[in-house]
């Protein structure tokens, strides 16, 4: 008969349930339903329940449309409801032995995913480094991240809510996880993708200081943010494609949630291959102050452990929604790099011309692919991931963090192996998902995946205990700093680099 642990929160008691000696409750409100007049509002706390409340089944992800990367690994549809905001927790035992608290952030471009994602699965975590694993769903697209002079609480310009939705859960992870055997005072933030986005932007949010002491970014950093005039012209965009007229926010407060999603993806498609992610945290001179990056050059996160990196070829992934590449030619790679790479047309094709020559030289040295869709792949991974990596990590051990970088280099056997080191193949190696049937074809399979697997884990699982990552088979890995930039190379056969694709990072000097 199946254990039902049975777990006392700040708002009534929660039911789980109890496989292979470690307890899952899932589901479990951290906040009110952001519905009504709550909809583009800070998050309130949950209301409190009489009795036990279920907490076997995960709650609905925010509202979202389909994923190219659900896809591809096979990703089973998720319900969905502006009711979202729960979280999910696996822990070996519900005692007081205070273990180490890993707190999750999905990624999926702040339109997409959720905490209830088989990929990230916490229960092999939690078994294998006895530490205590949370997952998050937090507001989406123009639910999570518009901003409107008139939308905000006060109003003001609104947008970050779904920043304010990643604080609201970490402060109930404070006020609750020594109930589930978890140790408030430990606390490792992770993400990937605009997930480490938004970890990159808590790192410089007042509101979420001291509601976690360590830090893991992958595949995203603090780049990523809207000025309040590019998030107030894109708001106006989004209200346009509603329908409605300029002056008319409270369209968006009434619209059904089927007609905020058409509207933003019209809205996504008018500006992301212009100007990037439209629906993103904003500098709002309140919940974020200033732009991450600079925040963090100022010391808001100062002593605060990290580990950044990214993945070797990021891009691939994306270049499955491109077709055009098959016929990319070198007058066609200068062109799309000049868009990306200034806003001065002139200025934008000299340092595209720059690039393709730095890029080509520096690959041709190591034997890399040299055609004009293999220079893309790794500019724009460059421009895109690895380069605010860099930028973050040298800020932040500028101000006292110990940081330990690594780049993830492992290829993926799928579609031919077109899709190489992309973005978002380390994540199973991460979670310890990489046997999951629906997985195999996109990782590889054999045991040299799973040690991999294996040691990463352990490293991340070694930094959430004493803030740095450490594994056997990894051997040394030193912190990062300049100009030695020790780098773990994560592959089926790991190892310290130091300045790894130097002539490429030293191109990008003086540009972002």
């Amino acid at each position: 008969m199946e254990r039902r642990p049975v777990v006392e929160t700040q708002s009534g008691r929660v039911a789980g349930s109890e496989a292979a000696g470690i307890r899952s409750f899932r589901g479990i409100p951290y906040a009110r339903p952001p519905i009504g007049r709550l909809r583009f509002r800070a998050p309130e706390p949950p209301s409190s329940w009489a009795g036990v409340r279920d907490a076997t089944a995960f709650g609905a992800a925010a509202p979202q449309a389909g994923s190219m990367v659900g896809a591809l690994v096979g990703l089973p549809a998720t319900e969905t409801s502006e009711d979202c905001l729960t979280l999910n927790l696996w822990t070996p035992a519900c005692d007081d032995a205070r273990r180490p608290v890993l707190v999750w952030i999905h990624g999926g471009g702040f339109l997409f995913g959720s905490g209830s994602q088989p990929l990230y699965d916490g229960a092999r975590l939690a078994r294998r480094g006895d530490v205590v694993v949370v997952t998050l769903n937090y507001r989406l697209g123009a639910l999570g991240w518009l901003a409107l002079t008139g939308l905000g609480d006060e109003g003001g310009l609104g947008g970050n809510y779904g920043l304010l939705d990643q604080i609201a859960a970490l402060e109930w992870v404070r006020a609750n996880v020594a109930s589930f055997g978890g140790d408030p005072r430990n606390v490792t933030l992770f993400g990937e993708s605009a997930g480490g986005m938004s970890v990159g932007a808590l790192l410089a949010a007042p509101a979420a200081r001291g509601l976690f002491h360590r830090a893991i970014l992958q595949s995203g950093t603090g780049h990523h943010v809207s000025s309040p005039e590019r998030a107030e012209r894109i708001g106006r965009r989004f209200l346009e494609e509603l329908g409605a007229t300029p002056d008319d926010v409270g369209a968006a407060r009434r619209a059904p949630v089927g007609a905020l999603l058409d509207a933003q993806a019209k809205t996504a498609a008018a500006f992301f291959l212009r100007e990037g992610l439209p629906f993103q945290p904003v500098v709002d001179g309140t919940v974020l102050p200033k732009l991450p990056l600079d925040a963090i050059a100022s010391g808001a996160c100062a002593g605060l452990p990290l580990v950044v990196g990214t993945n070797l070829e990021e891009w691939k992934l994306f270049g499955l929604a491109d077709p055009s590449l098959a016929t990319l030619d070198e007058a066609g790679l200068v062109e799309r790099c000049a868009a990306t790479l200034s806003r001065d047309a002139e200025e934008g094709r000299r340092r595209a011309a720059r690039a393709a020559e730095v890029y080509r030289s520096a690959r041709s040295v190591r034997g890399a692919r040299t055609e004009p869709k293999e220079l893309w792949y790794a500019i724009e991974g460059d421009r895109v991931f690895r380069m605010p990596a860099v930028r973050l990590a040298e800020a932040a051990a500028g101000q006292g963090s110990t940081v330990h970088k690594y780049l993830f280099a492992h290829r993926s056997p799928a579609l031919g192996g077109a899709l190489g080191a992309c973005h978002a193949l380390e994540l199973p190696f991460v979670f310890g998902t990489v046997d999951a049937p629906a997985l195999r074809a996109f990782v590889g399979e054999g045991e040299a995946v799973r040690a991999l697997s294996e040691a990463m884990q352990d490293a991340w699982l070694a930094f959430a205990r004493e803030g740095r990552p450490r594994a056997a088979a990894l051997g040394s890995w030193p912190s990062y700093e300049a100009p030695r930039r020790s780098t773990m190379r994560l592959d089926l056969e790991s190892g310290l680099e130091d300045d790894p694709l130097a002539a490429e990072r030293r191109f990008w000097d003086g540009i972002l």
